[in-house]
């Protein structure tokens, strides 16, 4: 899929990032250093006053797995054999992640019998023996110590049920320290959706156990302005990510809830999110229910955001333009495109993000035609590169270059992660819709600095949706024709779904069958002939499959732009 560039440790961004780093985390162990620990000491709550609701699906036969020790979580199954899930050693970080955050104890609720609660009762208790007291282990990372709490207050009614005073009185005495602590060390997590998690799950603890009003309302004004900092004034996340706006709504919806619940007002900031929030995740869906495959979004359940939708009053057509999100989205008949027309998130956000500006993913019904590679959410890290990189989306690429690039340092991985750097600046994009067609035309400069050339893609969706027309240009400042200097080579891909079929027709077109042989796309370009090479697909359910691209190959001294078009047959 071509070479990714990597921005080196010198790089001033990548500097900056750790300087700001190291002082967060300095500032994070003075707030938990043995000094303030009694900060964390307190009074205990007498009792729940309520459980807030959870929104996410629950499976009983999970709970039977956990119940015959066997934890299935983040794509990994580890057995336990009889001993304690706390003391386990897996390779798999997410794993431990999703056992310490105790999400699963849903399907715990789902099982709905005594036996699932006296082994929630257990897991519970055996957590806080092991890890209630040793703050600083990978059990009191704040983003999983703020999931933790959310799902003990979801799930206290199962987990307290048939509960002996000792043990209601040592979980209320646990949750009381976590929420301490997660109140300390909120202000230095970093930026992006764990804080804003965290400042859900500390107004969760203010409305669902006994509190001051000064306690709600410094919960609620803080989430407000973490809300107003992060939810884009079109409801996608400064992200980026169309993930982020499906999980975070599975936790604001609850908790709009539960301000109702307990009869006071949700924060206005809240109340607006969520409305704006729905339709962003709308936007991105496409008509089999799954999400748009940019920035680090990867395989979804339909049911998952069909469970979330259920709680959107406006069912209406989704928005075709979110400008501050830097997404577009055609829609005729039953055919959807989604386009990616923005510039990277903030670097201290863009962990997951990739190079994929100005890339697109055709749907019509249920088939998924031409896609992007995606990303699989929990498997090996060596695919992580490739799959954020420009070559690895429906979309051109200049020189078997990144548009943009990402901080791989071994030195500071373990520090500031693999953030995107050095990505376009601006990408201005024109709405052109008139009778009978949507269309637009956005333009990106993210190879200006090493090859002086811009790249610009206008897209018509017409004829009902039947037909799919596309310009790609490639130039110079002032819409000059590129130089034959070597740097002018040009890459356009179109990675296609692995249940479509491709073959070539009698006129030498290719042709995209889907699996059910109902619908049938030619495709044809104007100036070149397509090539076919293999490609994988990364954001399969079961993991990465092997698929097939169509590929566009020119310099773009020859051919300053190209035109091409999908046609349903």
């Amino acid at each position: 899929m071509g070479n990714l560039a990597v921005a080196r440790g010198n790089s001033p961004q990548i500097w900056a990032l750790v300087a700001s780093t190291m002082w967060r985390r300095l500032r994070g162990r003075l707030r938990v250093g043995p000094v303030y620990r009694w900060r964390f000491t307190g009074r205990t709550p007498e009792r729940v006053l309520i459980a807030p609701p959870d929104l996410r699906l629950a499976d009983p036969q999970i709970a039977q797995e956990i119940y015959h020790g066997r934890f299935p979580f983040a794509g990994t199954m580890v057995e336990t054999e009889g001993g304690s899930p706390f003391t386990m050693e897996a390779s798999n970080p997410a794993w431990i992640s999703s056992l310490h955050g105790f999400r699963w104890l849903r399907h715990m609720r789902a099982a709905e019998t005594e036996l699932a609660a006296a082994n929630a009762r257990a897991l519970v208790s055996d957590w806080i023996s092991l890890h209630g007291r040793r703050i600083g282990t990978v059990a009191w990372d704040p983003a999983i110590t703020a999931r933790r709490v959310i799902a003990w207050l979801q799930h206290s009614g199962v987990v307290l049920q048939g509960a002996e005073f000792p043990f209601y009185r040592a979980f209320l005495k646990s949750l009381a320290i976590q929420i301490r602590y997660l109140r300390a060390t909120a202000p230095e997590m970093p930026d992006g959706e764990e804080k804003l998690r965290a400042r859900i799950a500390l107004a969760f603890a203010a409305l669902s156990l006994p509190a001051p009003p000064s306690a709600l309302r410094a919960a609620s004004r803080l989430l407000s302005a973490e809300l107003e900092h992060q939810i884009l004034p079109d409801g996608g996340h400064i992200s980026r990510n169309p993930e982020a706006v499906l999980e975070l709504l599975a936790d604001l919806l609850p908790l709009r809830q539960t301000y109702s619940n307990q009869a006071e007002a949700p924060p206005e900031a809240l109340i607006g999110a969520v409305e704006r929030m729905l339709p962003a995740l709308r936007f991105f869906r496409h008509q089999d229910g799954t999400l748009a495959r940019f920035n680090g979004m990867g395989a979804t359940s339909h049911d998952r955001i069909a469970a979330i939708l259920h709680h959107d009053d406006t069912v209406g057509a989704p928005l075709l333009h979110a400008p501050y999100s830097g997404y577009e989205r055609l829609s005729m008949g039953n055919v959807t495109l989604i386009a990616d027309t923005g510039p990277p998130p903030p670097p201290e956000v863009s962990h997951v993000a990739q190079a994929g500006c100005l890339s697109f993913e055709l749907s019509s019904g249920r088939t998924h035609f031409v896609v992007n590679c995606g990303v699989d959410t929990y498997g090996a890290e060596d695919f992580r590169p490739l799959s954020r990189a420009t070559a690895a989306h429906s979309t051109a690429t200049l020189n078997d270059t990144s548009s943009a690039r990402f901080a791989l340092s071994r030195g500071f991985g373990n520090l500031i992660g693999a953030p995107l750097l050095a990505g376009p600046r601006a990408v201005p994009c024109k709405r052109m819709d008139s009778a009978g067609i949507q269309s637009f035309v956005a333009r990106h400069d993210g190879y200006l600095p090493r090859f002086g050339l811009y790249h610009e893609r206008e897209i018509a969706l017409s004829a009902g949706g039947d037909m799919l027309e596309g310009i790609d240009r490639i130039f110079r400042k002032a819409g000059e024709v590129a130089k034959a200097d070597g740097n002018d080579r040009v890459t356009v891909r179109f990675h296609l779904h692995p249940d479509v079929g491709l073959f070539e027709n009698r006129r030498n077109e290719l042709v995209l069958a889907a699996a059910t042989g109902a619908e049938r796309w030619e495709f044809s370009c104007e100036e070149i002939a397509g090539d076919v090479e293999e490609s994988l697909f990364f954001a399969g359910l079961g993991g990465p499959r092997r698929s097939h691209q169509i590929v566009l190959s020119f310099l773009a001294s020859e051919h300053p732009e190209i035109h091409w078009r999908f046609l349903r047959i």
